[in-house]
């Protein structure tokens, strides 16, 4: 190698620094939109995660889900009148069921940050989470996505304007952990899938 290349380095090496400049330490880092960070967090803590593009494909994918499962004609818990016609469909009893193998509800909001679902009393009534049946299917649409749980009950303000929902709560985890750390605690995982339907 010459002593004008040790010295002032090679026009090659000048060039690759020009097409990758490092960054700084104070930099931002480069943020994910939130569709793709609320994936990633929610698949990170378990989550089963089927994307529909329309109602045809939520129906399909909801059948999968029982298939897989070996859920047909079974019992199930719905609290939502306008979630009824899927399971009619399916020959499910949500009317008084006596051995639930799933629950199935919408939710308030999906949550970006730590990939959790938000809900309340109107999906949930009064039940907590240790009530509820291990399986759960969600129904939730992309525009319910936000980054924050801030963002969520903000818009659960604006949403009922007067009469706000009770028992609100987040799920976020959705396989039991292979080491139990304190982060943990007091939450029961739930076997959960996400029907998550295009709307925007």
């Amino acid at each position: 190698m010459s002593l004008f290349k040790k010295l002032f380095g090679s026009a090659n090496d000048a060039s690759k620094e020009e097409r990758e400049p490092e960054l700084s330490h104070y930099h931002p880092e480069i943020e994910m939109p939130i569709d793709e960070q609320f994936t990633f967090n929610f698949k990170k803590n378990g989550g089963k995660f089927l994307y529909c593009e329309n109602l045809t494909e939520v129906h399909e994918q909801f059948e999968n889900i029982l298939v897989e499962n070996d859920w047909f004609e079974s019992d199930v818990i719905c609290l939502e009148p306008k979630l009824y016609s899927l399971l009619d469909e399916n020959k499910l009893n949500y009317n008084s069921p006596k051995n639930p193998k799933f629950l199935f509800a919408s939710c308030e909001n999906l949550i970006a940050d730590e990939g959790s679902i938000l809900f309340s009393s109107n999906q949930l009534r009064q039940n907590k989470p240790n009530d509820l049946p291990s399986n759960i299917i969600i129904l939730a649409t992309t525009s319910q996505i936000l980054a924050n749980k801030s963002d969520g009950l903000r818009e659960i303000k604006r949403k009922y304007d007067k009469e706000y929902p009770t028992n609100i709560t987040t799920f976020k985890y959705f396989e039991k952990a292979k080491e139990e750390d304190f982060l943990q605690y007091g939450s029961c995982p739930k076997n959960l899938y996400l029907l998550l339907l295009e709307d925007l």
